[in-house]
């Protein structure tokens, strides 16, 4: 049976052995620096489930708690103490960890980062579109405005590499239309209360503006809206489920959903069992591509009819799995064991 553990129970763990019947009992490290962020759960409950699907790993030792870059390198290097054959990370900055990366690599440690991307040589990054996911839904929302008007950009986390990949996209849409304007920039730490919160300030200011794009936090936005009172503007975000379930049943929406599933951390443990079993991929950047789901056609609305799932947590985007990457159920994403 394999076992999930925290770093503190790691420490005392040795390099693992092989199993009796000749597979291997790997033992890899997760690093995670947002808690009570929706998309960051589903992707640590996605890691593990993958791990559990794995039949070459014997032990995922989980460091998931809210710090910055600082933080993230002390438990990047309680993970290489503890002996990890690989170790799959959200990195908090693109450059900032590159000590502990690089000694993790020079020992021999496969390092994955998922999510955003890292510079250290020798890593391997396999993440969501980030550039391409703001793009798209950008793109979307100044069309819906006929390619004129006042938006607010409400960001994730500054520094951290997802975002800045973001916020290339979006610059590239808006370069494409230039009587669009940014009205008001937000960072909101892809936290739900703080985007909330910034949304309710910002409305009660009565400055007004003609859209939102969202990095992801979306369905708290809408609710920001309706609470207020305030007249609802086309709103771009992420497949989250509750904002996915909003765009089919909030009057008065229009809306796109971005695809930017969470999963993409299960691919990453994937991916890390390859490289350990010398199926390396020939390139060290594995993108996954998004999609847009828009609620202001008849096609778009069946599609987006077709993806929800009430059973899903509001927070988490609806796509569970990645296609090629990941082997584990809905119900063993869900149920996040361990």
């Amino acid at each position: 049976m394999k076992k999930l553990l925290t770093t503190a129970a790691a420490l005392a763990m040795l390099a693992p052995a092989a199993y009796a019947d000749g597979h291997n009992a790997y033992v890899i490290g997760v690093s995670n620096t947002v808690q009570g962020n929706g998309w960051r759960e589903q992707m640590i409950c996605a890691m593990r489930a993958q791990a559990a699907a794995e039949g070459d790993v014997d032990s995922l030792i989980v460091a998931h708690r809210n710090t910055d870059a600082a933080g993230q390198l002390e438990d990047l290097n309680n993970l290489i103490e503890a002996g990890v054959d690989a170790i799959v990370l959200n990195p908090a900055n693109p450059d900032a960890l590159n000590s502990a990366l690089d000694a993790a690599i020079a020992a021999g440690i496969v390092v994955v980062a998922v999510d955003a991307g890292v510079t250290a040589e020798g890593a391997y990054i396999l993440s969501n579109n980030q550039e391409e996911y703001a793009y798209l839904g950008a793109r979307w929302l100044f069309e819906q405005l006929g390619g004129e008007g006042d938006v607010v950009y409400m960001r994730g986390i500054a520094g951290v590499s997802a975002d800045t990949d973001r916020d290339n996209g979006f610059q590239r849409a808006l370069a494409e239309y230039p009587n669009i304007n940014v009205i008001h920039e937000v960072f909101t730490g892809w936290q739900q209360d703080q985007g909330k919160q910034q949304m309710f300030d910002f409305l009660a200011t009565g400055i007004p503006f003609d859209g939102v794009w969202t990095s992801g936090i979306d369905n708290v936005i809408v609710d920001a809206f309706t609470e207020s009172g305030a007249p609802l503007v086309p709103i771009v975000g992420a497949d989250n489920a509750g904002f996915v379930e909003y765009l089919s049943t909030v009057e008065g929406l229009s809306g796109a959903a971005v695809t930017n599933p969470g999963s993409v951390g299960g691919a990453g443990i994937a991916l890390a069992v390859d490289i350990l079993n010398g199926e390396a991929p020939e390139d060290t950047t594995v993108l996954v591509d998004p999609v847009l789901w828009e609620n202001t056609t008849e096609e778009g609305r069946e599609v987006i009819a077709n993806a929800q799932n009430p059973n899903l947590d509001p927070e988490w985007p609806v796509s569970v799995t990645v296609p090629g990457w990941t082997d584990y159920s809905m119900e063993d994403i869900i149920a996040c064991e361990g």
